[in-house]
C-alpha cells in the first residue's frame, strides 16, 4: 500500500504569542498530523513561533558539542551554549513531550527532520562572520557534531515512540544545489561563496545519512530546489528521496526511477502546499501519481510503499484548514493508488 506523509513544516503559532497558546498550537498541530496521516506521521515543525522553530534552529537544538546563538544576522557558532540555543533545545523537548503524550501505542512508521549538512553549513555563520560554508574545517566540525546528535535524536525519539514499527529520519537540503553551484550569497551580498567539490559533498552527507542507520532508523533527504543532484544523494545513502514533483528535469526522473527500481522510496510531491484558489479532488493527484509512475515504466501499484505521497515542500504558508485538507487529500491520494 503506498504511504503519505507531510514533510515537517505546518502553520500555527506565533512568535508574539504566550507560551501556553503556543503550546496549544503545537498540540493541535499533533493532532491533526496523528490523525490525518496514521500510517506515516511527523514530528510537527511550527516556523511561526520564530527562529529557535524554524528549520536551522530546530537542527542547532539536535547537534552535539558546539554552541550557538541568535544574532541579528541569523544564527553563528560560539564557544558555548547560548540563551536562544538553550531555548530551541528546551522547545524541541517541550514538542517531543507532545508527540510521546498523544502517539501512545502508534504502530506504523514515525518520521522527523532535521536540516542536512550543507543547508546548515549555508545559514549559520562562523564566529567572526560569514557562512559556515567558507571555512572546510568549521564545516566538517559542523557536521560531525549533527551526526552525533542525530544518534542521541533517534534514540529519543525511539524512547518516546516506543511501539513504532519504524523511525525515518528526513534529512532537509534544499540549499544542496545551490551550493554546488557556488550560489550562496556571503554575508556582505556581494559575492558568492566557492562551489564545493562533489566528493566532499558525498562524504559530509554521507556521515549524516549513516549516524541515522547506525543509530536504526531509515535516512529519507528532501529537497524541492530544482538541480538537486539526486544522484549523489542515492550515492551517500539517502533510502528516501523526497521531491517536488514541479521541480523535476529529465535527469533527476531517471535518477528516481532508478532508486525505485533498485527498491528505494521515492516521496513524489503533488499537492499545492497553500490554498487553492478552487476545489482540489483526490483523483488529480492519483492521475498524476499514476502517469508519472507510467512515464519511468513501473507500476505504482507494484511499488506499493516504495511510493510516498507528499505536498511538494513544507506548510508553514498555508492555512491551518488547507493544511489539514492538503495532509488529508495525500492520504487518501495514497490509497487509491492502492
Amino acid at each position: 500500500m503506498s504511504l503519505a506523509t507531510g514533510l515537517g513544516s505546518m502553520p500555527g503559532g506565533d512568535v508574539a504569542s504566550a507560551e501556553a497558546d503556543n503550546a496549544r498550537a503545537y498540540t493541535e498541530a499533533v493532532r491533526v498530523v496523528l490523525g490525518e496521516l496514521p500510517d506515516l506521521p511527523h514530528v510537527p515543525e511550527l516556523p511561526g513561533r520564530g527562529a529557535v522553530a524554524s528549520m536551522t534552529g530546530r537542527a542547532l537544538a539536535v547537534v552535539a558539542e558546539l554552541g550557538a546563538d541568535l544574532q541579528p544576522a541569523g544564527w553563528r557558532m560560539t564557544d558555548r551554549t547560548g540563551i536562544d540555543q538553550r531555548r530551541a533545545r528546551s522547545l524541541l523537548a517541550q514538542d517531543l513531550d507532545t508527540v510521546e503524550e498523544l502517539s501512545q501505542g502508534f504502530a506504523g512508521t514515525f518520521k522527523t527532520q532535521v536540516a542536512g549538512p550543507w543547508t546548515l553549513a549555508a545559514t549559520v555563520e562562523k564566529p567572526r562572520g560569514d557562512k559556515v560554508l567558507s571555512d572546510h574545517g568549521a564545516r566538517r566540525e559542523l557536521s560531525q557534531a549533527l551526526a552525533e546528535g542525530v544518534r542521541t535524536h533517534v534514540a529519543d525519539l525511539r524512547r518516546r515512540v516506543p511501539t513504532a514499527a519504524r523511525l525515518v529520519v528526513q534529512v532537509d537540503e534544499p540549499v544542496l544545489a545551490a551550493v554546488l553551484g557556488g550560489r550562496v550569497p556571503t554575508a556582505n551580498g556581494f559575492g558568492r561563496h566557492r562551489s564545493v567539490d562533489l566528493p566532499e559533498a558525498s562524504a559530509l552527507l554521507a556521515e549524516v545519512l549513516g549516524a541515522i542507520t547506525d543509530a536504526g532508523a531509515e535516512p529519507w533527504v528532501h529537497s524541492c530546489a530544482p538541480g538537486t543532484p539526486w544522484d549523489l544523494v542515492r550515492g551517500a545513502g539517502a533510502r528516501g528521496l523526497l521531491v517536488d514533483v514541479s521541480q523535476l528535469d529529465a535527469g533527476a526522473t531517471d535518477h528516481l526511477a532508478e532508486h525505485l527500481e533498485a527498491g528505494g522510496v521515492v516521496g513524489l510531491g503533488v499537492l499545492p502546499t497553500t490554498d487553492p484558489a478552487g476545489a482540489v479532488s483526490d483523483r488529480t493527484f492519483t492521475e498524476q501519481v499514476l502517469r508519472w509512475c507510467d512515464m519511468v515504466g513501473l507500476d505504482a501499484e507494484e511499488l506499493g510503499e516504495q511510493v510516498v505521497v507528499t505536498p511538494g515542500c513544507g506548510l508553514a504558508g498555508a492555512s491551518e484548514a488547507w493544511a489539514r485538507r492538503v495532509l488529508e487529500v495525500a492520504a487518501t491520494t495514497a490509497r487509491n493508488l492502492s
